[in-house]
Order: C-alpha cells, then structure tokens, then sequence
C-alpha cells in the first residue's frame, strides 16, 4: 500500500513559512505592542499555563487544582474599577474619542449616557416619528407604579428589564413608542412610615395634629424620599419618557378618581353597607385580600404580636361544652380557635342528617359564658365529619358565620372593637381588655364552670395584616362597596372570547375561577392619606334617628349639596354636609393607572393615541388584584379595554429558590448587584429595617453564609442580561449573584472582542453598505451567516415576547461564533502585510449588527462601543444606538448560507476532536500535523475552503487530506471524527512516550478509580441513577481513550527511541 508523500505537505496550509505559522496570535488591545516586557511574557506564558492545565483537567473529568466546588463560596478578586473622569454636564453627551479602557468596567461604561438620552429625547414618542425607519405604530405601555414609600427590589428590577428590553425594541423597530413611569402613594405603607417617622423624631401621635397637618407632613416625607424610585429607575437604564410621569395622588389623578367613583355610583355598581370586612387593629384600617398573609400553623404556635407583651399561642382547638336547656346532663361540645370571640356567638349549627343530634332538632342551648339560650340549628353546610360535628356560629367575626347567619335570619353581635379590645356587649369583665388577654380570662371561666372539654393541637391557616403583623379581625363595618359581578362576568368573557389574551396562557385558569366567584369589593379606608371619598353625610336626614343614613355623592361639595337638596326636598342653604373621613383603597386609584394617567377624564391627545395600551406586562402575583381590578374598571369607564394583551412573569426568587424576604435578609438592592457592596454595608442596612431583634439576627446570619465577601460589581448591562436569560414566564426566577457575575464576564467579552475589532479596522477604515459586502473567504460567509441567522433567531423571539430565547441567541453568536471561532480565525489573516480587505468590513459588520442586536438588552455597553465605530459614508446614522434601526430578517437575508453553516458545524467538530488529541498527549507548545481521511468519495471537499481556519482554530500545524485507501503514516495518533472520517495527528519527536506513558497510567488508574466506586453504588433515586449512568458512560469513553493513546505512544517507544536518548 502506498504511503502519504508528507514531503510534499506544506508547513502551513496556506503557504505560510514555519515562523509565520508558530507567530503568537496579537493581543486583544487597541495600542500596538511593538515588543513584549519580560514581566508581560512570563505572565502571558503562566496564564496559557493555567489554561493548559485546566483543559487537562476538564479532559481527564477531574477538578483543577484548587478550584473551588460548584455551589461553594469563592472570595471575589475585585477588578480595577476605571472612572469616566472627562469633565460633563449633565445632558451632555459622552466624550467618545479617547481610547477604550483596557478591560470592562461598569462604571466607566454606565457614566453619562443616560441624562444624554433624557436630554435628547429619545424616549418620547414624538421624537420617534422623526425616525427613517418609522412605522406608523405605535406601542404603548405603563410601568406598574411602585409603591412611593420604599425602594425597588429584584423583582422590580425583573420587571423593568422585562419590559425596557420590549420598549426599547419597538423603538429601535421604529414604532412611536410611550412607556409611562409613575409611583403609587400607597396609603396604608406610607402613613405608616410617616406615622413611625414622628414618633420617632417629635413623640407625637398622627391624632395629636390636625388631618390638614399630618398631610403636610406626608407631602413633605415624599418630596425628600419619594425620588429614590426614579433614581433606580434611570440606574436600571429605563427608557421612560419622564415628562409624562404620574403619582396616583397628583391634582390631574385625582379628578380621575372623584369622576370614577361618581361614574360608578351613578351606574348603581357603588354603595354603602354594612358588612364584614378586613381589619386590622394595629392599623385601626380596613384593608384588602392582598394585604392579607394566610399563614399556615401546623399546630400549637407562638407568635409575638404588635401591643402584646407576651407571645400569644395559636393552632389550639378548645372544647366547650353548651348545655341544653331542660336537660341537666345534656350538653353539646363544639371547638374553636377563637375563644376570645364566645361572647359574640349567637347560634349553635349542625348538619340536618347528623343523627346524633336529630333529637336536639329545634331545641335550645345554654351560652357557656352568659346563660342565654341559643337556638341550635341545622344547616348543609356544615361538615358533620370535623370535630364533634357542632359549630358555634358568630355572624360578626366570621365571612362563613355571617353568610349562615343570614340564612337564619341571626342578628350578629360585635363584641371586639376597632382597637382588637372588647367591646361592652361582652360585660364588664371583659370589656376594654385586650382580646387576647381576654381569650385566657375566657378559658379560666370555662375551667371554673366546668364547662370546658380540652385542647388540642388544631393545623390551622392564620390571616396576618402584611403591613403590621397583627392578626386580621373580622368586624362588621359601614363601608363603601363596588358590585363586581357584572363587571367581572365582562373581564371573564373577554378573556374566554379572545378579546384579552393572557400569557403564559395557564393563568387562565386562575382568572375565570376568581371572576366567577368574585364577591363585593370593600373600597372603604380609615385613613388621612389617600384619595377622600366623594360621598356626604346629610346630617339633618341623620339626626331623624330612623336607622337610614342619607348619603349622596358629587364631584364637589357644591355638586353635592345640590344633589341632597333635590333628595330630601330641602333648600341648599339650610342643609349640613359631612364628608366621609375615609379614603379609598389604593388599589381602586391603581386600578385607573391606564387612562388616568393619559389624562382621562378628559379627552386628551395622548389618551386617543395610545389607549388601549398595547400591552401591560407585570409579575403574575398581581394578575387578579390589579390587572383583574384594571379590566373591571377600564372597561365600565372607557367602554374598552385598558389593555388586550397580558404578559405575565414569576416570582423572583434566590439561589437557593427560597421567597425574597427581608427577614431571610435575600432581599437585594439592585444598586447592589450593580455597583456592588461590602458586607458590613449589607448588615447596616438590615439594622435600619424594621426586624425584630430575633429576625435581625437570623437574616444577618443568612447574610453572612450567602454573601461572605460581600456582592461584586456586576453592572447594570449584566444584571438585566441574567434577569431576561431566565424563562420568568413560567416556573419561578431563582437568581444568584454569580449568574450575574457569569453576565459582567460575558459583558467582558465583548468589550475585548469591540477593542480587538477597533484595532483591526484601524484608522481612516471606510465602512461598506451593508448591502454590498460580499465576503471574500467561505469563512467571512460564515459569520455573516451565523450573523444574520441571529437576527432572525432575536426578531422571532423578541416578536413571541421570548426574551430567553434572544439572550441565548446573542450569548451564542458572541462568545461561540465571534470570539472563540472568528476572531481566532482571522488574527492570522489580518497579521498579512498589507491588511486584506475583506476581513475589516465583516468585522465591522459583525460589531454594528451585533451591538444594535445587542441594545435592548444591554443598552449601556452597546451605545458606548457603538458610538466608537466609524459611520458608514453618505448614510443618515442615527445619532444613539437606542433610536438606531434593529437588524431585521429581511435587511440580512441576503448574508444567510444554512447549507455552508451545516459545513461548517463539522469543521468546528473537527477542532473539537483535535483539541482533545492535543490534551491527551499533553502538545502545549508543539503545532503538529494534522490529516483528515475519508472512506467516502468527496465527503472530503467539505473541509477544503476550511483547512486555514481548521488550523489555526485546533492550534496545528498544517492540515491535509488523505486520500481513501492510504494508509496514514505510522506512529501519528487516530480518533475518528464521524464513522466515516478518521483524524491523524503526528506525535513523533513532539512527545517523550515513556514520560507520557507513566503521566497515562497515572490517570488512568484514578478513573478507574473512579469508576469502580461508582459501580458499587446503589443509588436511592431515579434521578440519582440517571446521573450516575451518565457519569459511568463518561468515565468508561475516557478510560478508551486514555487506552488508545496509550497504544499509539508504546508504537512510537517500538518505533524510535526518546528524546533524551538522542
């Protein structure tokens, strides 16, 4: 059989000399090096040294030395923190000329931009209209308005990078683009915060000042706080327009709300009753569903509450025993949680086919506490098979007890009042006493009567007020109610019809169930700060004492007196007026963030424009509270939609996939994550919280495991890339700071690869039209392929709101396509004299489409390198990437080669395979030769337009092609690339085999150690036996190939005699 000429195979495939084919590769820099500092070498050398070692190690599946475990905490080397120190007014725009740091650094990067953008006006819808790419859409959308009192968390910052990576797409697409920012005054936070702000600083009370003065007080607090929000906002690059921003409390909003609430009023959906609701003691306030925390107990629990000196228990069933009247031995023993409320039991109930009390049917009962008879009555809904099968009813405390009260026709006695103390219908042992402090006075009474049967522990669910900690009362309240039947029968069928489409689409499902049982909606707030109920007491109609209040509702008093003046046949002049002191829930002024907030109830420019809006995207956890109140609302008032598409994302969670809570201490800042921050900071902040000592100590501890060394700066462009990377449309966000930190290092990258590709172009390069490039090597085709693909892959994605599916698309073209393969491939190109001219325009293209693909989602560090590239000649550039047009489908098809990208997948197969060849036999140094053969005619010519790069990628020397049926030289190492295709490697006098064969040996024996182990492991799991399968299967192919390499060094030790023997 013949053997291969490899005489004739050149050094390097493209002609090269030796010396040009063994040259270094250049330096990512912008300066040239015209010679290399001993110190710089010898650092280069133990970096490549480090990486060698690395790939060693990852090749032999072991762990390199002295890297730390996956999940273990790893101290953060902190980077040169590089400042943009050039001299700036605010609005100015950034001085762009100077040379590029040498590595990424946020600060730098971030600086600047920003007031720029603001001053310019880019994020103003008629800005946008200017645009040469403009469409003619528009696309508008609202910020959910947070809340005035604190600062954002992660979860907002989800949110905005959510919805400022859509916006900003739009407006690059060329849509006349309006994303509205806007704060809530949060009623019930905010007076508190204020409430606790005087005491703190004056010893005073809310109630020791005027209404007219604690409000000064609270206008005066948000004047000095309230702009924290915004700070963040613009911090997280959010592309508002500013001028059109919104507070819920401002004089425009609140027209809207006085003309909401008469509208309703007036179409019968709003009235006053009295009925049960929310209360919390503490906060001496109604409050609504959402505010309410159901917590579970599994039993006997002690919990520390707000006004109580001592813990109070909870998850304990008390048994008490009702004596039926006439029979001395005859009693019915029923439990409860609430002992505190007996005194407000007016019935006992039992289920009509429970025999053991069919005899008891229509008899009466002894009150354990007073001795008053109580009617025991019979009723379906109560469950015969919990407990004894008895119930005590208390239609005043209880949603459940009200509604089977009302059935019987039972009149409900309050017995705890508005301050959680008793009121005096319990008599005077216990009025005025703490209701828990008369919940163990109770239970000693029924000791003392012989009338209590036991406790037990009892799983119960608690309802904590969110705000306070106290435990929510029940109690019957004369309060403002809004009917949502019919308007909820409307939000159901729009979106059962089509109309309003919600997504991920699963939270359907939740939306029709809670529509479908949706009750009453208490509107009704005892509170100074918020909006003031448009509704008045007639006092003379009052003063008649025939139980019916006279309210009427105006827009003004003067609108009122005139409406009460027709009712009661009474003159203007001799009527009194009482303002309701109530405010409404906040959540009824959010619910009109849509229109509002564009200037309804007037018929403003801005609401005929963009209302509808086009989409409202927010966190699902507020899906029925406020986009479900914001359907109802925006319906009735504006006869449409508010909105018709729903865009809903997960609960943001940590690392660790538990609950940001500040008592865990997981709760971040996201000026944290981008600025960073040291631990002491951390810790100084919980102190400033408002923990007890006990949670205190618990989320400092949790601080301390979680973030040992502090947070690193990771950036703005970072964090908004590892927040969008993530699917929030369906399972929870679990985010770590290191998927962060892996973010800056991609942002890293790209800073290098833009400073390599600056140099590359060098100076007076001339940019071609795009639509002219026309590669000159199959491998510029390639990566304007991959190129082009990529913005189809981010216009697709970004179409399906796919945010995941873009950063992964943009990940891959940047780190796998650019960086690793294309830049790697073209250094030796460009170190040709003079420079080809090919390669520079792809590179250039390459940097434009990428950073434009890029903005949206990394807005700070696409504008500062892309305002450093040279303008295409005779072109109208746009002056800031954020209004530059995005790459599109069509304006790249023309660059799109699937069939060559196939091609190509298989040399990039081929590097893989030569990669682990140079790994095996350890060639750190040494470009050996390499051979590709085929057993299939021509499969072969695939790999010609590719040898050059085939080289330079799998760091070879020269690349061949053996012809089928030629045998391969002897002595070179084999591995097969496909079943067809075998790779030859020379090794002979590149490598000592008896050196190599004992380093082999040694591998092989701590796989095979290895792999015994885990031959004698019996997993417990199913997915512990996958893993261990996969991990079987991975070590058994190493060991195979440890034993062919080591079959192919014993040829050469035959073959020839070692280097040291020479």
């Amino acid at each position: 059989m013949p053997r291969s000429p490899l005489a004739s195979l050149p050094s390097r495939c493209w002609g090269l000399g030796p010396s040009q084919a063994l040259r270094r590769p250049h330096p990512l820099s912008t300066q040239s090096e015209p010679c290399r500092s001993s110190l710089s070498r010898r650092n280069h050398e133990a970096k490549q040294k480090r990486q060698r070692e690395k790939q060693m190690a990852l090749e032999a599946g072991i762990t390199p030395k002295g890297k730390a475990p996956a999940g273990s905490s790893k101290a953060w080397t902190p980077k040169e923190v590089v400042l943009y120190e050039v001299p700036t007014e605010p609005g100015e725009k950034k001085d762009v000329y100077r040379l590029l740091p040498p590595a990424y650094s946020p600060r730098y990067v971030e600086a600047a931009w920003y007031s720029w953008w603001v001053r310019e006006g880019f994020f103003k819808p008629e800005y946008q209209t200017r645009l040469p790419q403009a469409t003619g859409e528009t696309f508008s959308m609202c910020i959910p308005p947070p809340n005035v009192t604190g600062s954002l968390h992660i979860g907002h910052a989800l949110t905005v990078a959510i919805q400022d990576a859509l916006v900003r797409w739009h407006r690059m697409r060329g849509d006349q683009v309006l994303w509205i920012p806007g704060s809530d005054h949060a009623g019930i936070a905010t007076q508190a915060v204020v409430e606790k702000q005087l005491w703190k600083e004056r010893g005073m009370r809310r109630h020791e000042l005027s209404r007219e003065k604690f409000l000064r007080e609270v206008w005066k607090w948000k004047d000095e706080k309230g702009g924290e929000i915004s700070e963040q906002l613009q911090a997280l690059g959010a592309s508002l327009d500013w001028d059109r921003e919104c507070f819920t409390m401002d004089a425009g909003f609140s027209v809207a709300v006085t003309e909401a609430f008469v509208r309703l009023y007036e179409a019968g959906l709003l009235y006053r009753s009295q009925q049960l609701v929310n209360w919390s003691c503490t906060l001496r306030s109604a409050i609504s569903d959402i505010e309410v925390e159901s917590r579970p107990l599994p039993g006997h629990t002690e919990l520390q509450l707000p006004g109580c000196p001592t813990p109070v228990s909870f998850g304990l069933l008390v048994s008490v025993a009702f004596p039926v009247d006439g029979e001395p031995d005859a009693e019915v023993v029923v439990g409860t949680t609430r002992p505190e409320t007996l005194p407000g039991d007016v019935a006992v109930a039992v289920h009509p086919d429970d025999s053991r009390y069919t005899h008891l049917h229509g008899r009466q009962l002894r009150h354990p506490l007073t001795g008053q008879l109580l009617p025991l009555i019979t009723d379906s809904t109560v469950q015969p098979h919990v407990g004894t099968g008895a119930v005590k009813v208390t239609p005043a405390h209880s949603p459940a007890d009200a509604e089977l009260g009302a059935r019987h026709g039972l009149s409900p006695l309050s017995v705890i009042a508005e301050d959680g103390t008793m009121t005096s219908l319990c008599g005077d042992w216990l009025q005025g006493l703490h209701r828990f402090v008369a919940r163990e006075k109770i239970i000693s009474a029924l000791r003392e009567r012989g009338l209590f049967r036991g406790l037990q522990n009892h799983p119960m669910v608690l309802p904590i007020c969110s705000r306070s900690g106290d435990v929510i009362e029940y109690l019957l309240k004369s309060q403002w109610f809004v009917r949502c039947r019919e308007m909820g029968d409307r939000a159901a069928q729009a979106v059962e019809s089509g109309a309003l489409e919600l997504s991920p689409s699963f939270h359907q499902k939740n939306w029709q169930h809670w529509f479908s049982h949706i009750g009453d909606w208490c509107v009704s707030r005892q509170l100074w700060w918020g909006h003031r109920i448009p509704a008045y007491l007639v006092v003379e109609e009052h003063m008649k004492g025939d139980g019916e209040d006279c309210w009427v509702v105006g827009r003004t008093e003067t609108e009122a007196r005139k409406i009460a003046a027709e009712l009661t046949g009474r003159s203007e002049a001799e009527l009194t007026l009482q303002r309701d002191p109530d405010v409404l829930d906040t959540w009824f002024s959010s619910a009109l963030f849509p229109f509002a907030a564009l200037g309804w109830p007037q018929e403003t420019p801005d609401l005929a424009r963009f209302y509808p809006l086009s989409l409202l995207e927010t966190g699902s956890d507020l899906l029925l509270f406020w986009v479900g109140r914001m359907v109802m609302l925006g319906t009735q008032l504006t006869g449409q939609l508010p909105f018709t598409k729903v865009l809903l994302h997960s609960m943001v969670r940590d690392g660790q996939g538990r609950k940001m809570s500040k008592s865990l201490g997981n709760v971040l800042d996201p000026r944290d994550i981008i600025s960073g921050v040291e631990l002491q900071v951390l810790q100084e902040k919980l102190k400033d919280g408002n923990l007890d000592s006990t949670e205190l100590a618990i989320a400092a501890a949790a601080q301390r495991k979680d973030f040992p060394h502090g947070i690193p700066e990771c950036g703005t462009d970072a964090l908004r890339f590892a927040l969008c990377s993530h699917r929030a449309l369906g399972g929870d966000v679990h985010l770590s700071v290191s998927e962060v930190l892996s973010s800056r290092h991609f942002c890293n990258k790209i800073w290098n690869a833009l400073r390599f590709i600056l140099n590359a172009l060098g100076e007076g390069f001339v940019p071609q039209p795009a639509e002219e490039l026309s590669p000159s090597s199959p491998t510029d085709a390639w990566i304007l392929s991959r190129l082009a693909h990529t913005a189809q892959e981010c216009e697709r994605a970004f179409l399906a709101r796919e945010l995941p599916l873009i950063t992964h698309a943009l990940h891959h073209f940047w780190l796998h396509s650019l960086c690793d393969v294309y830049l790697e491939a073209v250094k030796p190109v460009l170190s040709h004299s003079p420079h080809p001219q090919g390669p520079p325009q792809v590179l250039f293209s390459c940097a434009d489409v990428g950073l434009r693909l890029l903005a949206p989602l990394m807005p700070f560090l696409a504008e500062e390198l892309w305002q450093r590239l040279p303008p295409r000649p005779g072109s109208n550039s746009a002056p800031s990437i954020s209004v530059a047009p995005y790459p599109t489908t069509h304006s790249l098809e023309h660059w799109r080669q699937p069939a060559l990208e196939q091609h190509f997948s298989q040399v990039q197969e081929a590097v893989q395979v030569l990669r682990a060849l140079r790994a095996t036999y350890q060639l750190t140094k040494a470009r050996p030769r390499v051979l590709l053969q085929s057993s299939e005619p021509g499969e072969l010519s695939l790999f010609k337009p590719f040898l050059e790069p085939l080289a330079t990628l799998g760091h070879c020397g020269a690349v061949g092609l053996l012809p089928p049926g030629v045998a391969a030289p002897s002595g070179w190492a084999q591995a097969p690339l496909s079943d067809t295709i075998q790779v030859y490697m020379e090794l002979q006098g590149l490598v000592d085999p008896q050196a190599h064969l004992a380093l082999l040996a040694a591998r092989r024996r701590k796989l095979q150690k290895q792999l015994d182990g885990l031959m004698a492991w019996t997993p417990s799991g199913g997915e512990e036996e996958t893993k261990r399968q996969q991990r079987l299967s991975s070590l058994q192919l190493e060991l195979s190939k440890l034993d062919k390499a080591a079959s192919h060094l014993r040829q050469l030790t035959d073959a020839c005699p070692s280097p040291k023997e020479l």
